[in-house]
């Protein structure tokens, strides 16, 4: 990469029903836990009647959150275990208000009545109106329908507007309800999984889509050139860095090669990259080369660039049409290296190397001749390649690191893709784990 340049709320014992009740004797809290059932309904401290474990209330597993108007108090849910045979504890609220208060990230499912008015829908002929507003209110809670004896068809209705199950109100008895939560919890899971797997496979099907903007397919048709391309993202789990290439032949039969490193790492760098790159094939198809072409991608990172100080490193090569010599421009990025036969591969001149885009305004790049030969291999990469560290000092690999690597892997037969894997995996090897630096090399074979 190249471096740039300087420049719920916790809710008191008494609404949780984890405290002792008062007894109402006058006698001690333990005296009154002794009498009382495993489920009992006391006022907290606000005057709100919830429906409390007394014992073993460290132990519960399931805390329900009640939704219910009943002035008189009369209960309506019956004592209930869960699965190991621990009470399940009870909170009430006697309307939407309360029920905001006490629904905390340890409720597992909400009972709500279906009769119970929704705020500022009084007078509204929606008769789920409560149902869709405490849906809203706890999106990532379960939730069971309570409606009358025998109206099945609200009830349904319900469940399709978003509630885990119904149940008839006066019909409930301490076994079906405890499977009803149980039931509607999991089934509530079981949809957010499923939703978060949806949703990932959306956002990966968009990051393919960006991927595919990224790593472009090269057009070459009618040209005897291969072509291979391997590249790797610095960024943990990222499709998307800052570095770009491409590869176009022009009507003439010159094929034009180019790979760049935008400063950094982020979503940012990698959009502006995709911009580079679809400016150079744009410009390229166009008929401009050498300087012309770098000065105007200069001013395209000018203007789409967020920060003054990001630029980025550019290499372009473009090839004559019998494929014997070509043009070199470099943007304060490292020389491609040229492997021929019976020859050791070596780095191309870089004497000429102008600054990086956006460094310098007005600046030149000179294009450099280069002879080829009849057979050659050219491989341009990134400085993701060659910064990282050998072992466990901070030697890194550098160029020529990398050339003797090149030359002894091609030595060994290696050519095109299988090259560039076992190029790109030996400089991870050589680190000691995955390169924290973007990684993008291209290779293009001439074979007479």
């Amino acid at each position: 990469m190249p471096v740039p340049i300087p420049r719920q709320r916790a809710i008191p014992a008494a609404e949780s029903g984890q405290a002792q009740a008062a007894s109402p004797r006058g006698g001690s809290a333990e005296e009154s836990a002794k009498d009382a059932s495993p489920v009992s309904r006391t006022p907290d401290t606000a005057g709100n009647t919830t429906n409390k474990v007394e014992n073993n209330t460290a132990h519960t597993n399931l805390t329900l959150l009640l939704i219910e108007d009943d002035p008189a108090g009369s209960p309506i849910v019956p004592d209930m275990l869960d699965q190991a045979g621990k009470p399940i504890r009870v909170r009430t609220a006697r309307n939407l208000t309360e029920a905001g208060r006490l629904l905390t990230d340890d409720v597992h499912c909400i009972l709500l009545d279906l009769a119970l008015p929704a705020p500022g829908h009084a007078d509204s002929e929606d008769e789920l109106a409560v149902l869709k507003h405490v849906l809203e209110l706890a999106p990532r809670h379960a939730v069971l329908a309570l409606t009358a004896s025998g109206d099945a068809e609200r009830g349904a209705e319900a469940v399709r507007v978003g509630a885990q199950d119904y149940l008839f109100r006066d019909e409930l008895d301490g076994r079906l309800l405890s499977r009803a939560i149980r039931y509607a919890v999991e089934r509530k899971r079981s949809e957010s999984a499923e939703r978060r797997l949806a949703e990932g496979r959306l956002r990966a099907q968009e990051n393919r889509r960006l991927e595919r903007g990224l790593l472009p397919t090269p057009l070459l048709d009618g040209s005897p050139l291969r072509f291979a391309a391997r590249y790797r993202p610095g960024r943990s789990r990222a499709l998307l860095g800052g570095d770009f290439y491409d590869v176009v032949r022009t009507p003439d039969g010159t094929v034009h090669a180019m790979i760049g490193d935008v400063c950094g790492h982020g979503p940012d760098e990698a959009a502006l990259g995709v911009e580079l790159r679809i400016a150079w094939r744009a410009l390229t198809l166009a008929g401009l080369c050498g300087d012309q072409l770098l000065g105007t991608l200069q001013q395209v990172l000018e203007h789409e660039r967020a920060d003054d100080e990001i630029f980025a490193t550019l290499c372009t090569v473009d090839i004559a049409p019998d494929g014997r010599r070509a043009g070199l421009c470099l943007a304060g990025h490292p020389s491609p290296l040229l492997a021929r036969p019976g020859k050791p591969a070596r780095l191309l001149p870089y004497d000429n190397n102008g600054p990086a885009l956006g460094l310098l305004p007005g600046a030149r790049w000179p294009r450099m001749q280069v002879e080829l030969g009849a057979e050659w291999s050219l491989m341009l990469y990134t400085d993701g390649l060659i910064e990282g560290h050998i072992g466990q000092g901070r030697e890194r690999l550098g160029q020529d690191g990398m050339t003797e690597m090149v030359r002894r892997q091609i030595a060994e037969g290696l050519r095109g893709e299988q090259l560039l894997r076992a190029a790109v995996n030996e400089v991870r090897d050589l680190n000691g784990g995955e390169l924290t630096d973007d990684v993008a090399v291209l290779l293009l074979d001439r074979v007479p």
